[in-house]
């Protein structure tokens, strides 16, 4: 038994001298998940990813972010290359193929995803990653190597060999049992190795089981069919369930799953993108912690999600919802941890080299402490939605509610920190006056419903800034409404046609959505805005930005152009169908987090208003 290190301080001075190794680009990653924790595994192979015990967790894996320091399990067909990759049809499933001098190689990866019912009676770990490897034809030889690493890189483990392809690696208080149908080696480096020779029908099979405080259950080679078969039935038996039947089916439901992949199924709470730190400029410090719950993504998200007719999960978000806010009502955080903790304080991994040397590495959010009014807005207007499919509020939540009434009441005329979360400090931001009368307008129809009681002066303020709006927000000269009172345009705008604050025949309406296509728009990609944010370099076309156009111009009756526009969109997404927060319109390459929940939120609700713009244009409407 080998005991566990630290790795020298020293690294936090030489990260910077170390030089950048050859890493994949963002969109070679594929995701895996069971709503719990998510892995990303590269093209070549390799889980490059994976927080423990949940998203927000220890990156035990994080190769992604430091090709020397950060743990890995690699899986190489020796000798051939990546041919295709695909998800098993309507599933998690990633199944990748290796091809050359006659030989076929095939990898399965996934994480076992169980109803309740069938983890009562088959038992499994809380956590795990199952790695399956079979020659399809000829011979060849792969490469195993596991290199954990906790502690976001600093520890190495201690690594026992209980049997026969069975070896624990303990740190601190937690392990992961590792089970292997062919014997692996200790390192020098301390990683687990094999070198195995496969012959057409053979396999290789691996499983990385989690546990915390306690030893995880150990699956047993001779277990997987099953569990591959029942994880098979539970994605194909959830998709099952969407209920968009349109032209764009194939990539909805590839986003419905990434969203439930993205889920944690104990809280209910839908996460923006389960990695931290992938830059919105190669090499730059746009890198942020993204392993949390933003409350403006609410709204968007129970739309979707009631729209697809998963109703369980919208409601489940919207209970978490509520509870999340309880905990910092009547004010609001701009994110919460997925157990709706408001503590999320923002430190730097100073030792960690960054993707392809995008420093400083971010674990937490400091944009949790900004005053952002506009998700005031958000949550009323995704709490308007969850009322509408039926959902009701208790004493508490009613109380919850008013108090969101009171704060919009109270600050609206207050600077905020915007919705794109600028560090260039506080403006009189247009879009979050807007989202502050939008909020006002839900609450004003929840009271109407009997949800809720409302003085009889929130009428009076809500068309208080509705007056500022048309008044301040707005500018003649460029026929378009501002990111701030005479300022500079911003693609967050783009939502005024789509919460019926003005009609969308409205000259003002189409004066911004067309401004936005002349000053933020390369083609079908849509920067969010062009303005200093206190930031060095400048990011990418933002992705749901870019679908938000496509809803825009649908609504405003351009609806060929809307339909051209999001078929471009489509094209940006990786070859499993992922994208992540931005695209560099110059050559296509992902960037930022990855896969991103908001993107794929913006595509299913951009194919959700072309369908009904198509049917209200078929109806004569």
């Amino acid at each position: 038994m080998t005991a566990p290190t630290s790795v020298p301080d020293q690294l936090q001075a030489l990260a910077g001298a170390r030089p950048a190794a050859s890493q994949p680009l963002i969109g070679d990653y594929g995701l895996i998940g069971d709503a719990r924790s998510g892995a990303l595994i590269s093209r070549a192979g390799s889980l490059d990813w994976w927080c423990l015990p949940r998203f927000d967790g220890d990156p035990v894996f994080a190769r992604l972010l430091d090709s020397e320091i950060g743990g890995f399990c690699a899986i190489e067909p020796v000798g051939l290359t990546p041919s295709r990759r695909a998800y098993r049809g309507p599933t998690n499933i990633l199944v990748s193929e290796f091809a050359g001098d006659g030989a076929v190689v095939q990898l399965v990866d996934f994480m076992p995803a169980l109803t309740e019912a069938q983890k009562r009676r088959f038992t499994i770990p809380s956590r795990a990653v199952v790695r399956r490897v079979v020659a399809l034809s000829g011979q060849s030889q792969v490469r195993l190597t596991l290199k954990v690493r906790p502690n976001a890189g600093r520890t190495i483990p201690r690594i026992r060999v209980l049997g026969p392809g069975s070896y624990q690696l303990a740190w601190d208080s937690h392990a992961l049992q590792v089970t292997s149908s062919v014997p692996l080696e200790v390192s020098p480096e301390r990683a687990l190795t094999a070198l195995v020779t496969l012959r057409a029908g053979e396999r290789l099979d691996l499983v990385l089981a989690h546990s915390a405080e306690a030893p995880a259950p150990l699956l047993r080679p001779a277990s997987l069919d099953l569990i591959e078969r029942l994880t098979e039935d539970f994605w194909r038996g959830w998709a099952a369930r969407c209920r968009y039947d349109g032209p764009y089916r194939e990539a909805v439901l590839r986003s419905a799953l990434v969203l439930k992949a993205l889920t944690f199924a104990p809280s209910g709470a839908v996460i923006a993108a389960p990695t931290t730190s992938l830059p919105e400029v190669i090499g730059g410090e746009r890198n942020w912690d993204y392993r949390y719950c933003w409350l403006r993504d609410a709204a968007f998200t129970i739309r979707a999600l009631l729209r697809l007719g998963y109703q369980k999960e919208a409601r489940a978000f919207a209970a978490w919802l509520l509870y999340a806010t309880r905990l910092t009502h009547p004010e609001l955080q701009v994110m919460y941890t997925v157990f709706g903790n408001a503590h999320i304080p923002e430190r730097v991994l100073a030792y960690l080299r960054g993707y392809r040397a995008s420093w400083p590495v971010r674990i937490g959010n400091e944009a949790a402490n900004q005053f952002q009014l506009d998700i005031y807005g958000e949550v009323l207007d995704a709490l308007a939605l969850y009322h509408r499919a039926g959902g009701a509020f208790d004493r508490d939540a009613r109380g919850m509610l008013d108090g969101l009434v009171q704060v919009i009441l109270r600050r609206w005329r207050e600077p905020d920190d915007g919705i794109w979360e600028p560090r260039s400090g506080p403006a009189q931001h247009v879009h979050s006056k807007l989202m502050a009368a939008v909020g006002l307008d839900r609450a004003l129809e929840l009271a109407h419903g009997g949800a809720l009681r409302l003085p009889a002066h929130v009428v009076r303020e809500r068309d208080a800034i509705r007056d500022w709006l048309l008044r301040e927000g707005f500018d003649a000269r460029r026929q378009s409404f501002t990111s701030v009172p005479g300022g500079n345009l911003d693609a967050a705008l783009l939502v005024i046609p789509l919460l019926d604050f003005l009609p969308p025949s409205d000259p003002r309406v189409i004066g911004t959505v067309e401004a936005v296509q002349r000053e933020l728009a390369d083609g079908a990609l849509v920067y969010r805005y062009d303005a200093p944010d206190g930031l060095s370099g400048r990011e990418g076309a933002f992705v749901l930005c870019s679908f938000w156009l496509v809803e825009a111009l649908a609504k405003i009756g351009r609806l060929d152009e809307a339909h051209a526009h999001f078929r471009r969109l489509l094209a940006y997404r990786n070859d499993l169908g992922l994208l992540a927060e931005e695209l560099d319109p110059a050559t296509g390459e992902q960037l930022g987090n990855f896969p991103q929940a908001f993107s794929h939120i913006g595509l299913i609700n951009a194919a959700l208003t072309l369908e009904d713009m198509d049917q209200r244009c078929a109806s004569g409407e």
